[in-house]
């Protein structure tokens, strides 16, 4: 059995030595970039979520926001004393009135008592709204150093790690995002 050499035609040849110089390149590159911490990927996932609590800026965000809970949650406790007192006394002064009498201080404590609970509720959902207004300025301020990531690391996308079904966690860039934000914006103190 003999083998027998059939030489490639020109351009099989150069387009072959393109593609083997393309690819060395690619790795090459890509192999600096992953030592220097830049992954290389046409994708990126990102958990949004660390982003917010892991950050310097969204860890004091959260600490406003618990801050501002534990106040609430005191001021509510002292409303709830409050209203149980004026309940009791209340329900100790039935016997020495009319039951129409009863009725009417009855209603308008049910009436101060729903007025007090739409206030507070009310509370809440501002430290809610306050909360989703910080966590999208964080977004805001980090939009230009993902975009810069996206760049660094020539890629098209990111995506929320949340939407992805699988993926590799070489492609997981939210450590070096962390990082990013807090190197460029730190706690959000210097922001004006």
């Amino acid at each position: 059995m003999t083998f027998r050499f059939t030489p490639l035609p020109f351009c099989t040849t150069w387009l072959l030595f393109i593609f083997c110089v393309v690819t060395s390149l690619y790795l090459i590159t890509s192999a600096k970039a992953q030592q220097v911490g830049t992954v290389r990927s046409s994708i990126l996932i990102i958990e949004l979520e660390r982003l917010f609590t892991d950050s310097q800026f969204g860890k004091k965000i959260a600490l406003e926001i618990e801050l501002a809970s534990v106040e609430l949650a005191k001021e509510n406790r002292l409303i709830e004393s409050r209203l149980e007192k004026e309940e009791k006394r209340l329900t100790e002064r039935r016997e020495t009135m009319t039951p129409t009498e009863f009725r009417t201080l009855a209603d308008e404590f049910d009436s101060k008592v729903q007025e007090i609970r739409q206030a507070q509720d009310g509370k809440v959902r501002e430290l809610n709204q306050r909360r989703e207004i910080r966590r999208g300025m964080l977004l805001q301020l980090a939009r230009p150093i993902l975009e810069q990531l996206m760049r660094d690391s020539g890629a098209a996308i990111i995506l929320e790690r949340s939407s992805v079904f699988l993926s590799a966690n070489a492609i997981d860039v939210t450590d070096l995002a962390i990082a990013r934000i807090d190197a460029r914006i730190g706690d959000g103190s210097k922001l004006q």
